[in-house]
Order: structure tokens, then sequence, then C-alpha cells
């Protein structure tokens, strides 16, 4: 699944949520996904957090076949800056 595939399974997550802070999925060379409250990119900008993980993981954390935490603890995802905006997100995601 490509980069723009899985913002947009992301968009219909985020949309009405109310998730008012923003955060970047990093994978690296396959490209970024930028959450800033309801807005979905896949342009590099700053966030409160940043979740570095594989193209693989990502799609996995979304569709709800990579445990968030479980991932964290085993280094399949680290999160750079506000983890209290990477926990708010998997309660959304999760």
């Amino acid at each position: 699944m490509s980069v723009q595939e899985i913002a947009e399974k992301i968009k219909s997550r985020v949309a009405s949520s109310g998730f008012d802070r923003s955060v970047k999925f990093d994978t690296g060379g396959d490209g970024v996904i930028v959450i800033d409250g309801a807005t979905i990119s896949t342009t590099d900008a700053p966030a409160d957090c940043t979740i570095k993980l594989s193209l693989d993981d990502l799609d996995s954390l979304i569709s709800g076949d990579l445990n968030p935490t479980m991932a964290f603890m085993t280094g399949k995802i680290k999160v750079e800056g506000d983890m209290t905006v990477a926990m708010a997100l998997s309660q959304l995601l999760g």
C-alpha cells in the first residue's frame, strides 16, 4: 500500500474526531504523512510528535494488525517529541 492510500485511510478516522494536535508518520524513503488537526498531508512539515516506522508497519498499525504499545516496546516504531500526542493518536486509530 502506498503512503497516499494510507493517508486516505487515516483521513476518514481523523476528520470528525476532534483531534487537534499534529503528528508526522515518517516512513523514511517511502515518504511522510502529517496529521495537523483534521488536515492530512503527504508533504513534510514540523509536528508536535514524529513517529518513525516502516511503511508496512504503518499499514499494519492503521489496519489494527499491529498494537501501537507493543510496536513501541519492541522497537518497531520510534517516537520523537510529545509522547502524549502519540498516545492520544493511538486511542483514535486503535
